[in-house]
């Protein structure tokens, strides 16, 4: 398919940006600060916030309505899965991006993600430098990869941010949203399939930030969130390269998780 594709969009929506913020409702006092940066995120841009919670997290889900956000049950099959159920109820929405209820947009984040894919029409991906930060905010240290990241993709680390990142939403519904099955890589699988529908954008400003803390999904389960990246990026690959794969694959993942502890250590 031509990346120079038009594109169809619904009427004009009043809200162009869809951010979806999935909780199990037990980190509140980041959850605040995680919607109080999605608030300021208003003042540049229309976006229409979802967050997906279990209705037992009665005190996310009041927190989360004084932000204005549409609230929808977990559906209680995993990330993916409650990610997905958050797009689903998009109004005619234009770009997708995703916030942990930890993590962190910077000022203007997203008003620059959304500047580059308007920039580039044959664009499907844009992103960011993303700053690693400890429980308590300080800068342990920052992912600036740029254009570097589209290149490791389908064989190196993924070092494009998910809360740093902004997809095209009629892009990532045509490759049928996020892989239910997926729990740690279900945004490098992503990224593996919508890079055959368009060009990825970059810039090193930072737009977004990672709080790294024991207790995160992918840190605290380093080597599973490894093993399976290493599954996704494997049924990528051409088919005649894939024996070859342990030739970088144990290397990336030693390097990997050592660069994994020392942030650990810091934080």
């Amino acid at each position: 398919m031509s990346t120079d594709k038009k594109r169809k969009f619904n009427s004009a929506p009043s809200n162009r940006i869809l951010v979806v913020l999935p909780t199990l409702g037990d980190r509140l006092g980041t959850l605040r600060e995680t919607l109080e940066s999605i608030e300021n995120q208003r003042k540049e841009v229309s976006l229409h916030l979802v967050v997906v919670a279990p209705n037992t997290a009665v005190e996310a889900r009041e927190m989360a309505k004084k932000y204005g956000a549409t609230i929808v049950d977990d559906p209680k099959t995993g990330i993916s899965e409650a990610i997905n159920r958050g797009i689903g109820v998009r109004t005619g929405e234009e770009f997708y991006a995703w916030m942990g209820d930890d993590d962190l947009f910077r000022p203007g984040g997203l008003l620059l993600l959304q500047q580059l894919l308007e920039g580039h029409p044959s664009a499907v991906v844009s992103y960011g430098a993303c700053e690693y930060i400890n429980p308590l905010g300080k800068v342990l240290a920052t992912n600036s990869a740029g254009k570097l990241a589209q290149y490791l993709l389908p064989w190196g680390p993924d070092l494009i941010p998910h809360p740093g990142s902004m997809i095209r939403l009629d892009d990532l519904a045509a490759i049928g949203n996020f892989d239910p099955a997926l729990k740690f890589a279900m945004d490098l699988d992503a990224f593996l399939k919508l890079r055959v529908r368009g060009k990825f954008v970059s810039t090193r400003e930072v737009v977004s930030a990672f709080r790294w803390h024991p207790d995160s999904l992918t840190v605290a389960n380093r080597r599973n969130s490894s093993l399976e990246s290493e599954l996704v990026k494997a049924r990528h690959l051409p088919r005649w390269i894939k024996p070859l794969r342990f030739v970088w694959q144990y290397p990336i993942r030693w390097a990997s998780a050592l660069a994994a502890r020392s942030v650990s250590r810091q934080a």
